[in-house]
């Protein structure tokens, strides 16, 4: 059906031009982003034309960033210049430029790279570009219960084989945090400086922490109960952004001094006064609890310590303030995200928080939050779904397919999209939403520029 109606021809008409514009606005945003980081790399390669080792980190959860850390502070106390670089941030010419490089690179899920290394995924190992001066060592973080244990690393070592760089060493693969490993890194360290450093790197001390709440917040839930952990140090309250990682140190099974390492996202900020925590209670096949989430929710003592170290995750800070942020996720995922409420003043940029959980009745998680910031303006909308109940039964993404108009307008302000949650399900699901809503190149994009991040478990 056809109209001559002027007022339908103007309104398809502003339509038309409110796309255009959006879209000149977004491409905008891209190349000024492109351009600043351009002129940063630039910088670098310069710095690795001029005999500095490049370290060049791949990390999702913050480990690899602190072992890159260590590496460049064992090479400069060897007397050695080191320059520590992101994958985000890694080009061709800097790897041209440099004479030595040593990568740490984790993988994520099944094999996958970290977000921060898409751009090098796409724009550096997707050409063959010979590097026959470049000589390298690959420390690779990896977990064997996956199946493709190790992979994002291998698939970079073999892309750096094929272009002629030489390896210093055999790759040294680090199985969930082993310290035998992470040693070996180490005393290959000291045979390329020839330095005599102690042999053992430890990481910062764990700290005792004390728990002064818990409080079952979602009781007779569908999803298995979830616990609202606050704690205060018993030392000095130290500091940390959203986003960051809190490492607990959960006795062992045979409650013996070994300590077995557990990450979960930091719901609060030291502003706060202590560690929030949410912690879903987790059960083996046979009915028993998790090893931490069964310690945390059921056998240490409200008053009873924890021992935590708090570890940098930088690839999920958080944008400026005056950026506008999608933040995106489900279950015990809100508490990443609750993060990064706290931390934008209010009156700055927008924030739209997109939540799945599975009953409203029982987990509308950090509700009196959400709603108090919701009136003081310091969150801008909240859209939440719920898959348990008869009048909803749809998962978060489905959100964003119902949203898609303006989840682009959004992004074409110049928003920034987080996701924090489950690997399974959750991710992959929000991650097609969004590429229909706002097609694959310009969220690899968004990625590629730092303003798709994600923090998945």
């Amino acid at each position: 059906m056809t109209t001559t109606d002027p007022v339908h021809w103007a309104a398809a008409g502003a339509a038309v031009v409110l796309w255009l514009l959006l879209t000149l606005i977004t491409i905008a945003g891209v190349i000024r982003t492109r351009t600043v980081g351009r002129a940063r790399a630039d910088g670098l390669a310069s710095s690795a034309g001029n005999g500095a080792t490049v370290v060049a980190f791949a990390s999702q959860t913050g480990m690899a960033e602190d072992l890159a850390r260590m590496t460049a502070r064992a090479l400069t106390e060897a007397g050695e210049t080191a320059m520590v670089v992101s994958f985000a941030e890694l080009d061709l010419a800097m790897l041209k430029a440099a004479r030595r490089a040593l990568f740490v690179v984790a993988t994520t899920g099944e094999g996958d790279a970290p977000d921060s290394a898409a751009r090098v995924v796409r724009r550096v190992m997707g050409e063959a570009t010979p590097l026959p001066d470049l000589t390298y060592g690959m420390l690779a973080l990896g977990d064997r219960n996956y199946r493709d244990y190790c992979g994002f690393a291998h698939a970079v070592d073999g892309w750096l084989k094929r272009s002629g760089a030489e390896p210093l060493f055999d790759m040294v693969e680090v199985d969930d945090g082993d310290p035998d490993a992470i040693r070996q890194w180490q005393h290959q360290l000291n045979a390329l400086t020839g330095s005599n450093a102690a042999a053992d790197w430890t990481p910062a001390a764990y700290q005792p922490w004390r728990l002064e709440s818990r409080t079952l917040i979602n009781a007779d839930g569908p999803g298995g109960e979830a616990w609202r952990l606050r704690l205060v140090p018993v030392e000095d309250l130290p500091d940390w952004r959203a986003g960051d990682i809190a490492e607990i140190g959960v006795p062992g099974p045979d409650g013996g001094a070994s300590l077995a390492a557990r990450d979960y996202s930091i719901a609060s900020l030291a502003s706060e006064g202590g560690l929030e925590l949410l912690v879903r209670l987790m059960s083996h096949p046979d009915g028993t609890p998790g090893l931490a989430s069964g310690w945390l929710s059921r056998t240490v003592a409200v008053g009873g310590e924890v021992p935590i170290r708090i570890r940098t995750n930088s690839g999920f800070h958080g944008p400026q303030a005056k950026t506008a942020i999608i933040l995106i996720g489900n279950g015990t995922g809100i508490a990443g995200l609750r993060a990064h409420l706290v931390e934008r003043p209010v009156g700055s940029g927008e924030s739209w928080l997109m939540f799945g959980e599975r009953s409203r009745e029982h987990d509308a998680f950090f509700d009196d939050d959400l709603q108090a910031w919701l009136a003081e303006g310091r969150l801008t909308r909240l859209d939440r779904t719920y898959s348990r109940d008869a009048n909803d039964g749809r998962y978060v993404q489905a959100l964003i397919d119902e949203f898609a108009d303006e989840v682009r307008a959004w992004v074409g302000r110049g928003a920034a999209v987080y996701v924090c949650g489950s690997l399974e399900g959750m991710a992959t699901g929000v991650h097609a939403a969004l590429e229909r809503a706002l097609g694959s190149e310009t969220l690899i994009a968004l990625s590629e520029d730092g303003r798709y991040r994600r923090d998945i478990y």
